[in-house]
């Protein structure tokens, strides 16, 4: 065996250990830790606040900062948000992984059929492309009707297209080289055309390509029919992401469900995942969202208390019998005035998505579709021409609808029915960690804008009532 042989292997295989190595959750210590340092923080400072400080104003101490009174008012209001907070933390640790789903191999792939060509230590398996027949994504209702092009050799049906497949496994290694040639098919998707990553489609989903057309001969192709000019237009993602290949964990061989991810520190996959929060050791999904958020209100809400007793006490003018500032105290202010800012950011953003009905991973797919667009319209107008930006993206939305809103898939409809989805209906619920969730996690109601798929339609394609 040559010295390039063997270092491939070895290549191989690295990369085969380190792909088994990262689907491997971290150890238990490890995603425990921040959980420990919560615990002991708020030990401390609940220490400093009812035993040095509020003591000292119960008993008249000579250090008081305040009277009996206030020392008791201060004490009792501190010891309920510190009960409220310690109860929705335990109810936050409630979730429930896409684990119990029954474990299959990739929908469509067919392990008999190996290509020869295809190294069998090959740890990423044979080309998806040529194991399974690909859904048919070549019209989709979101963009316009293909022209129609009499190529002898360019479809797959046509008499050569065994030809065609058998040309596939060279090409399978090159897949970068595939799609540089997508060009050649400009006619049916425009030369400007966007693509996105779906928020709800795994990293090692396989790629089911746009367009069914392979054409055998591309430089004749190209050099007989002109390049179009630039298409300047919103290009929403073709993906099909409801569809079962593009719901598969490789990692934990289900097919997930809606909405599901895979958690790399946890190892599993979690049900309409939307973080991994260290903070409470485990990730935030499905069943525990509502008292995540409870949470983070309780939290803000004592550490804001914590912050401002404590600096408003300590930096008005003290009598003469007092002490000095105690260094202690200082430091609770320091953690409170931290934690209390960023919880109270976390909290922000997470009222933000379930008013938008999404989730932290699914908000990202927007914001990357919002900044492509945002560099479309910057090569479309000159930086000062912000009226010209603003009237293109109104066309847009006139077109297919708001990016998030009409353009979300789980959008039901107003912001109201997204945060009854989460929080219910009943009022208590919203400010304690009280009742259920109300969904099984499984199963999610779509956007009636999206097609079965999964994909955005046009607004002239949408039900009409919504038009």
């Amino acid at each position: 065996m040559s010295q390039s042989t063997h270092s491939c292997c070895g290549a191989v295989e690295e990369a085969r250990v380190r792909r088994i190595e990262a689907s491997k959750p971290q150890p238990w210590i490890v995603r425990k830790f921040a959980v420990g340092l919560t615990i002991l923080i708020v030990g401390y400072c609940t220490y400093v606040y009812a035993a040095r400080f509020c003591r000292d104003m119960i008993t008249n101490s000579s250090g008081a900062l305040g009277n009996q009174a206030t020392g008791i008012a201060f004490l009792v209001v501190f010891s309920i948000l510190l009960f409220l907070m310690s109860w929705c933390y335990i109810m936050v640790r409630r979730f429930l992984r896409a684990g119990y789903t029954q474990k299959t191999t990739r929908p469509g792939y067919d392990h008999n059929d190996r290509s020869s060509t295809l190294n069998s230590t090959d740890f990423r398996g044979t080309s998806y492309e040529l194991t399974t027949p690909t859904p048919n994504t070549s019209h989709p209702p979101t963009h316009e009707p293909a022209r129609k092009t009499h190529h002898p050799q360019s479809s797959l049906g046509s008499g050569k297209s065994k030809t065609v497949l058998s040309q596939l496994p060279a090409a399978a290694s090159s897949v970068a080289k595939l799609e540089q040639s997508s060009h050649s098919q400009a006619s049916t998707r425009g030369f400007e055309e966007a693509r996105a990553t779906d928020g709800s489609v795994a990293p090692d989903s396989p790629h089911i390509p746009d367009t069914a057309t392979f054409p055998t001969h591309a430089n004749s192709y190209q050099s007989s029919v002109p390049r179009p000019p630039p298409i300047f237009t919103r290009r929403p993602t073709t993906t099909p992401v409801l569809l079962p290949e593009y719901r598969y964990c490789s990692r934990c061989q289900i097919v997930k469900p809606s909405r599901a991810h895979h958690c790399r520190a946890c190892g599993i996959c979690i049900l309409k995942y939307d973080h991994h929060c260290p903070w409470i050791g485990q990730c935030v999904g499905a069943f525990n969202q509502k008292f995540f958020v409870n949470f983070l209100q309780w939290g803000t809400i004592f550490c804001f208390w914590t912050f401002a007793t404590l600096l408003v006490l300590n930096v008005k003018p003290r009598p003469l019998t007092a002490h000095e500032l105690d260094v202690q105290q200082i430091v609770v202010i320091a953690l409170a005035g931290f934690f209390g800012l960023f919880c109270s950011l976390i909290w922000f953003s997470q009222l933000h998505l379930i008013l938008l009905n999404q989730t932290t991973v699914e908000s990202l797919t927007y914001r990357s579709m919002r900044d492509r667009e945002q560099e479309l319209l910057s090569r479309m107008h000159k930086w000062y021409q912000l009226g010209s930006k603003r009237r293109t993206r109104k066309q847009w939305d006139s077109e297919w609808g708001r990016i998030g809103i009409e353009g979300n898939l789980w959008w039901l409809g107003s912001r109201r029915e997204n945060w009854l989805a989460v929080m219910g209906k009943n009022v208590w619920w919203w400010i304690l960690p009280i009742g259920h969730p109300l969904d099984d996690g499984l199963n999610y109601p779509t956007n009636p804008r999206f097609d079965g798929a999964g994909r955005w339609r046009r607004r002239n394609e949408w039900p009409t009532d919504l038009q």
